[in-house]
């Protein structure tokens, strides 16, 4: 006897239709990786996360693995015409900056980068 493969469809029910799976952007990734590479050369952050979702994308920074994130870069296109989809995030849920540009939003750690270097 011969196997067979028996296909079987996949379906998704209308809710995950409407809210489809969030990624980085080969540039945006750029961007925020400019800026995480720089304060790791400082010592500053150590390691990262990117969390690909339905509805929002995240990149999370973390001062050592086993902590939690301290700081977070949502990239959420729903909020695209309203608040902006990009927002960075501290500890507690404190929104640090939020907009429609990533590299606008991201100069939140202009004055991190500055006493970095000091």
């Amino acid at each position: 006897m011969g196997m067979s493969a028996k296909i079987i469809p996949i379906t998704q029910n209308k809710k995950q239709m409407k809210t489809p799976w969030v990624a980085f952007h080969r540039t945006e990734l750029g961007l925020i990786l400019n800026i995480y590479g720089h304060m790791v050369s400082k010592g500053l952050w150590r390691d990262y996360a990117i969390d690909m979702l339905q509805g929002e994308a995240v990149f999370s920074i973390y001062r050592r693995a086993s902590e939690q994130p301290i700081y977070q870069i949502y990239k959420r296109p729903a909020l695209r015409h309203k608040q902006g989809q990009y927002s960075v995030i501290a500890p507690g849920g404190l929104i640090l900056k939020r907009g429609t540009d990533l590299k606008t939003v991201l100069r939140v750690f202009d004055k991190q980068r500055l006493k970095a270097s000091l």
